[in-house]
């Protein structure tokens, strides 16, 4: 994603643009005061919302404004959680017998309210990778998924700390829901009920997906593979804005072998969905992300400074949070 020139309060932000000037329409269409805790001004991530991919795509109504759910292939739908700094698309996967969502999102409002609304099939839950803001609602299903290493279990615990940073004031783009407390915001607990490993496949009932082994963003990050219908769910590991890499547990030959893995199968995908701000690219981004970021790694990319010991890597459309350099911190 784009992303936004300033102090970041949350640890796992993805949603970066600057633009300047928000018209009328744009604060009718978010559906919101423009007001959050008080707070008067409109964050500055906020300002080019709404994002003008999603006119191509078919939106699904629901009854909670908090999300919004789109449609993105036969049987898939991308709910978005536009009013949160983060952006972040959880994606549910629909079978003939039971259902998988691959991510529970922020957990700031009810989303297994929106998925009751979708679908009546069973709904096994599996996360790309257990950063809070993709976690948020894991603890309302009974099935969830969880790849078998110790990040995963230590995050299955739940954080305070980590939520708290996602409702700051300049997090929200217009009100929270009516009824949550941000004062209490915290990732609750979550059973695990199964574990999953590389290579292993989840049958929907007319449909399989593969789990795909990604590591690098987090050490039990993971990509889905629908072979028979050509998509591939990407999490944190490519979506299209600045891919955060700076996190103490970020392991940059871990990411770069994955991102090749990822590009080895480009012949064989339609659409690459990833976890943030847009749901849907073309596989063609694989390969030129693996080019971007060997070039990062080779020194060829000059950085610019973001928040103080992070740099941004600009390259061929793509761009990286890294932690800076000795001397540039």
């Amino acid at each position: 994603m784009p992303f936004l020139q300033r102090t970041v309060h949350c640890v796992t932000h993805h949603v970066r643009v600057t633009l300047h000037g928000l018209s009328i329409a744009v604060v009718a269409w978010l559906g919101f005061s423009g007001t959050a805790f008080g707070q008067a001004a409109i964050p500055e991530w906020c300002r080019p919302l709404p994002r003008p991919e999603y006119k191509s795509l078919e939106r699904v109504p629901i009854g909670d404004a908090w999300f919004e759910v789109y449609k993105v292939a036969p049987g898939v739908f991308a709910i978005y959680e536009p009013h949160q700094s983060e952006e972040t698309i959880s994606y549910l996967v629909l079978g003939e017998k039971r259902a998988l969502l691959f991510d529970t999102g922020m957990g700031i409002s009810d989303l297994r309210k929106v998925t009751n609304e979708l679908t009546r099939l069973p709904i096994v839950v599996l996360n790309s990778h257990t950063h809070d803001d993709h976690v948020g609602d894991n603890w309302q299903f009974e099935t969830v998924y969880g790849m078998d290493t110790d990040f995963t279990r230590q995050n299955a615990r739940g954080s305070r700390q980590d939520a708290q940073a996602e409702v700051a004031p300049d997090q929200i783009c217009g009100n929270l829901p009516k009824g949550f407390d941000p004062k209490s915001y915290a990732t609750r607990p979550w059973k695990i009920t199964s574990y999953v490993h590389d290579g292993d496949r989840i049958d929907l009932g007319g449909r399989s997906l593969e789990v795909l082994a990604t590591p690098g963003h987090t050490p039990d990050a993971i990509s889905l593979l629908d072979r028979a219908n050509g998509l591939l769910f990407t999490g944190d590991t490519y979506y299209p804005a600045t891919i955060w890499l700076y996190r103490p547990e970020t392991d940059f030959a871990a990411y770069d072998a994955s991102l090749r893995r990822l590009a080895a199968l480009a012949p064989q995908v339609k659409i690459v969905l990833g976890a943030h701000n847009i749901p849907v690219a073309s596989p063609s981004v694989l390969p030129r992300l693996v080019t971007a970021f060997e070039a990062v790694r080779a020194g060829k990319v000059r950085p610019t400074q973001a928040a103080p010991g992070e740099v941004i890597y600009s390259v061929d459309g793509f761009s990286f949070r890294m932690r800076a350099p000795e001397g540039r911190k």
